[in-house]
């Protein structure tokens, strides 16, 4: 007697799941894994001929470019985040996942080694990065740091056809909104600019060539410097560097401002100042008593520009005040620790010191725990931000405002038992 057929979808959609988690198959279901498997494959073309070719002609993509490129590619099953058709969306698993200590994305050697190579590629690129820093007027010791980050100064080739990755994640991605319109704009890139698609290498998250651009952002900011006809940013320094000063600049880049300095910050001021809403003069962080960890006075920056207040782990790290530069930096990787890592590896390259502060031991926690801290406190009326498990500033200044509501010392920083207290 035959199955039901809701039965088998069943069991397909539970083998497809295995399939796509990387998890071991009981021996006698094999035979079913693959022919689920090859029915997507058989739904993924399908899904190219009836809905990325209608969109993709539209965007200006030929015929030719479409087939040449599409016609022989397939599913990349070993990428994570994947939800294939006929599965149910597995637990979130950055839910679970431990919540990164912020004193481990400093990590000394790493630093030392970046601003060391960074230094030596600062004189190799001389005259380019002279022509890039007039032209975008962004400090070329910022460009290299990216470069450094994003990279390792091209060093890092990434190993992925992004078209596989970018059509995979389009069609059974966890992410699909976000993963379609770039894969329209790789073709846009491959019918534009003549590249073959074996040369759009990305990373696993389809992040391309050695500035990490989505493929959308290269359209909009991938810079020809070299003049030979193409952005070629896996291969050529000069367009990957003037590709990233554009991309700063585009988003706002203040010449003449630095990103940011450490600073001592007095007991009496409390951390619940920080984020991006709550900025001031310079002269005012000064009247209440913030200080350079090196002593002395805070710089005067251009025009008195705004100040902010930025520590990523409350009273149990060190303490900046940045200007609107730092938050340019974020539009790149939308993380505090990211702009940070940038503004302070900058600065090594011209030869300061590292942090004065000293990063704390913090308790290791889950990310799901911190999400549900975050609901408790949205629950009591305070703004954490995006309920996400992370902790950025609007979650630690909620903290920070719980504890002094609380008749607690204020760390603006979660620990085991503060996320237990918070009820």
């Amino acid at each position: 007697m035959p199955l039901p057929h809701s039965f088998t979808r069943f069991v397909a959609a539970v083998l497809m799941a295995l399939v796509a988690c990387g998890l071991p198959i009981p021996g006698a279901w094999t035979l079913h894994a693959q022919d689920a498997r090859s029915a997507t494959e058989a739904q993924f073309r399908d899904w190219l001929a009836q809905t990325v070719w209608p969109d993709a002609q539209k965007q200006g993509v030929s015929r030719e470019t479409f087939e040449r490129n599409l016609s022989a590619i397939g599913l990349a099953w070993d990428l994570p985040e994947l939800q294939p058709p006929g599965t149910t969306a597995p637990p979130d698993d950055q839910r679970q996942a431990e919540f990164q200590r912020p004193g481990r994305y400093f990590a000394e050697a790493q630093l030392a080694s970046l601003a060391k190579t960074g230094r030596d590629l600062l004189r190799r690129w001389t005259d380019t990065l002279d022509g890039i820093e007039k032209r975008y007027r962004v400090p070329r010791e910022i460009v290299v740091a990216i470069w450094g980050r994003e990279s390792h100064f091209g060093r890092v080739a990434p190993q992925h056809q992004a078209l596989r990755v970018l059509a995979t994640q389009a069609f059974m991605g966890r992410r699909r909104a976000l993963y379609y319109p770039e894969l329209l704009a790789a073709l846009v890139i491959l019918e534009e600019d003549h590249f073959s698609g074996e040369t759009l290498l990305s990373s696993w998250a389809g992040a391309m060539g050695q500035p990490q651009f989505l493929p959308s952002k290269f359209l909009r900011y991938a810079v020809d410097a070299d003049a030979d006809g193409r952005r070629d940013v896996w291969k050529s320094v000069p367009d990957s560097l003037a590709s990233i000063a554009n991309y700063l600049r585009e988003h706002g880049w203040k010449p003449d401002v630095p990103w940011g300095v450490e600073v001592s910050l007095p007991q009496a001021v409390s951390c619940t100042l920080e984020g991006p809403r709550q900025g001031r003069p310079m002269q005012e962080w000064r009247r209440l008593g913030v200080t350079p960890v090196g002593g002395g006075a805070l710089p005067d920056w251009s025009g008195n520009a705004t100040a902010f207040l930025v520590m990523p782990a409350g009273r149990l790290g060190p303490a900046f005040l940045v200007s609107e530069n730092f938050y340019v930096l974020k539009q790149y990787n939308e993380s505090d620790l990211y702009a940070l890592f940038i503004g302070h590896l900058a600065d090594r390259m011209r030869g300061a010191s590292a942090f004065a502060g000293q990063w704390r031991p913090v308790d290791s926690l889950r990310r799901g725990h911190i999400q549900a801290m975050q609901e408790r406190l949205k629950g009591q009326g305070y703004d954490v931000g995006k309920v996400d498990g992370l902790v950025g500033f609007a979650t630690r200044t909620a903290i920070g405002q719980w504890q002094a509501k609380s008749r607690r010392d204020e760390t603006c920083f979660p620990d085991a038992a503060l996320v237990e207290a918070i009820r």
